[in-house]
């Protein structure tokens, strides 16, 4: 018999939870922006979620701040803060509760539900989310929608269209949904990154729909893309995210501690829960587990709390020991601000009741796997070690002291790379997929030098080549010298293209850029790009 499972969706959650933090009226346009900066700087921060109102006036998710302005001048700009989402939302939780029993959060504004027992207590999958969006609407005043299917993305996706999937329909109606549809079934904020570039590398490969990448042999997805491919393939086959067949029967993992005097400040716990979360992430480690779902119990003087987490072991490995904190952390924060620990202190002023005692337990136990295979090999954890060797570098000096490279939109090379902090999902300064006339032709090079190095073209003659301005060379490409840190380089040309000119921003005072490029092989097999600029020629990048 298949198990039915339900989804609770609030739909824009960041922005509800902020919008209601910041006491803000719902019918106000508004915005999420991304995290701040090392600078501090909000001028380049995108946006990460906004309202209804907002996206009617034309404001989208991953705009620039300046550009949402301008599509929305009236726009309420929101800061992002997970611990505000996750306290906000304590209380849709516990209103689901009063109609069934056994809840799970994926994420903050997402809750997963076993529609099996309730829907025939309420009658039916449809009169069950009715009741379900009615006790969230009665006791929280937040709106929401509830999906119903086979499967957990068929349940999500069906939630955010309020329908009901009937049994044995979710892999036709996964069918015809585009790939990138799989980000909404994520529930950790770090996966999304990784789940939009494979959904993105499936779509260059002629993958456009879940239905084409259901249809492909699953050995063949998990040995080209690992455990990522293994859990978007069945997740797009309507099944189990977490099937018994990949798993041997583990026991649960529990670790837990008294506190001694109790706790009366969540600060206070959330060292205690530091530990605790240490110590969890040891046992998973060292055992090569991960698991599909925390458990966090709290035990107060005013009576005991429990919680259940969904993780995304399968797409991202399971929880490092900070989320784990930060997962305890905000669930007692959730729980003061819903009134189950609160108390009244001798002034009237609420406080938190002591915590007496806090347990951690790691369920849905399974080994782990590794991380999507290396071309000559799997990964044994170095990329995981080096991710966490460069946080801990943008931890002492910033986020700007370690940067990635991203290609981006753009008419040369050097124009075409975006340096962004390591880690952060910033927005493209130019899209890469609009028409770039007077671009430089395929293939790209391989090396950007960080500052073009002057460089002499000779002819055959001996005499400098020079290209005037109506693209005219003074004589073949025959020989190229330059100068490096320790030597003077010089080679003969054995093939070259070219020139190409480009000039950009003409109506600016000072005549805006102009350069003629010209793509050259050498003797030595390597290819140079040189880029003459007012009639001196410099190496701009390498070619393999």
């Amino acid at each position: 018999m298949t198990t039915r499972t339900a989804v609770l969706w609030v739909p824009d959650w960041p922005v509800v939870a902020a919008l209601t933090a910041a006491g803000i009226d719902a019918h106000v346009p508004a915005a999420v922006l991304g995290a701040r900066s090392s600078g501090g700087a909000t001028a380049g921060r995108s946006v990460v979620a906004t309202s209804a109102v907002a996206r009617a006036a034309g404001v989208r998710r991953g705009m620039r701040r300046r550009q949402a302005q301008e599509r929305c001048p009236d726009l309420e700009l929101l800061e992002v803060d997970d611990a505000r989402d996750v306290r906000a939302f304590e209380p849709v939780a516990q209103a689901a509760e009063t109609v069934v029993a056994g809840l799970e959060v994926a994420r903050p504004g997402l809750l997963l539900l076993p529609a099996d027992g309730a829907a025939r207590y309420h009658g039916s999958e449809r009169a069950l989310a009715e009741a379900l969006e009615a006790a969230v609407a009665a006791r929280t005043g937040h709106e929401c929608q509830v999906g119903v299917a086979d499967c957990l993305l068929a349940a999500v996706l069906a939630a955010r269209a309020d329908a009901v999937v009937p049994a044995g329909e979710s892999a036709d109606y996964l069918a015809t949904r585009p790939v990138g549809e799989l980000v909404h079934a994520v529930c950790e904020a770090g996966a999304v990154a990784a789940v939009r570039e494979a959904a993105g590398l499936w779509w260059r490969l002629g993958l456009h729909t879940l239905g084409d990448l259901a249809a492909l042999p699953a050995a063949s997805v998990a040995g080209r893309f690992g455990d990522l491919g293994t859990w978007a393939h069945r997740l797009a086959r309507g099944e189990d995210e977490r099937p018994p067949a990949r798993r041997r029967i583990e026991a649960d993992l529990a670790v837990e501690t008294e506190l001694d005097p109790p706790a009366e400040r969540v600060d206070v716990a959330a060292f205690a829960a530091r530990r605790l979360a240490t110590e969890l992430h040891t046992l998973l480690t060292d055992r090569g587990l991960s698991c599909g779902r925390l458990r966090i119990t709290a035990r107060t003087t005013a009576g005991e709390l429990e919680r259940l987490w969904r993780t995304d072991a399968a797409a991202t490995g399971g929880l490092s020991a900070a989320r784990i904190t930060d997962r305890v952390r905000w669930q007692l924060e959730g729980w003061l601000t819903a009134s189950a620990l609160r108390r009244t202190g001798t002034e009237g002023t609420p406080q938190v009741a002591p915590l007496v005692h806090l347990a951690l337990a790691a369920e849905d136990v399974a080994p782990a796997g590794t991380h999507q295979p290396r071309l000559w090999g799997t990964d044994a954890g170095e990329d995981a070690r080096a991710r966490q060797a460069l946080g801990r570098v943008q931890g002492l000096l910033g986020a700007q002291a370690v940067l990635t490279v991203r290609l981006q939109g753009g008419r040369d090379a050097r124009s075409r790379v975006q340096l962004v902090p390591f880690g952060e999902e910033a927005a493209l300064e130019r899209d890469p997929d609009l028409p770039w006339p007077g671009a430089l032709p395929s293939p790209a090079p391989a090396v950007l030098l960080p500052d073009p190095v002057p460089a002499c073209v000779l002819d055959g003659a001996g005499g400098a080549v020079v290209v005037d301005a109506r693209l005219a060379a003074s004589g073949d490409p025959a020989r190229v010298r330059w100068d490096t840190e320790d030597l003077t380089q010089e080679h003969e040309v054995v093939g070259w293209a070219g020139p190409w000119p480009l000039a950009e921003r003409w109506w600016a005072p000072d005549g805006g850029r102009r350069r003629v490029y010209l793509q050259v092989v050498l003797d030595d097999g390597r290819g140079l790009l040189l880029a003459q600029r007012g009639g001196t020629w410099q190496v701009e990048a390498l070619y393999d």
